[in-house]
């Protein structure tokens, strides 16, 4: 059975789909960002060269987490309608809460890495924090999904 397509859900979808498009574009952005201040922000406070720390890993989690996954998420939207479940929605603000939150506490704990400071355990409560969040995010695409698949039976 194919689903039927209205002028309603199509503008649903549409709406949808920007919205990926617009956050995917964000993403790119902090991403390739977060990439440049960190070989900036090292180079600067001696950092190093080639030494791994957190802050080194925040543009690679930005851009796959964010700009990947969301494209990934997009096409779901353009062949299953997901955004036609209400649990669309709940994916799109708790998922993307946890990629910032997490990618936040990637930047400032590596900052303090570099500079030598220590860190403390609220950061890594909060990075903890945004790793549910994002695994709740992942949680509710896939009953969205289970939903758009079970629609088109």
């Amino acid at each position: 059975m194919t689903r039927e397509i209205t002028p309603t859900s199509r503008t649903v979808s549409r709406s949808a789909q920007l919205q990926l498009l617009g956050a995917v574009a964000v993403y790119t952005v902090l991403g390739l960002a977060a990439g440049l201040f960190y070989r900036e922000f090292t180079k600067l406070n001696g950092y190093p060269e080639g030494m791994m720390g957190q802050l080194g890993v925040a543009h690679t989690h930005i851009l796959t987490l964010g700009m990947i996954v969301l494209l990934i998420v997009l096409v779901l939207e353009r062949s299953f309608s997901l955004s036609s479940s209400r649990l669309f929605r709940w994916f799109f603000w708790i998922y993307n809460t946890g990629v910032v939150l997490t990618s936040a506490m990637l930047v400032w704990h590596g900052m303090l890495q570099v500079q030598g400071l220590a860190s403390s355990k609220m950061i890594a409560g909060i990075a903890g924090l945004g790793h549910m969040l994002v695994g709740a995010g992942f949680v509710l695409l896939l009953l969205a999904l289970l939903s758009a698949i079970r629609r088109e039976e």
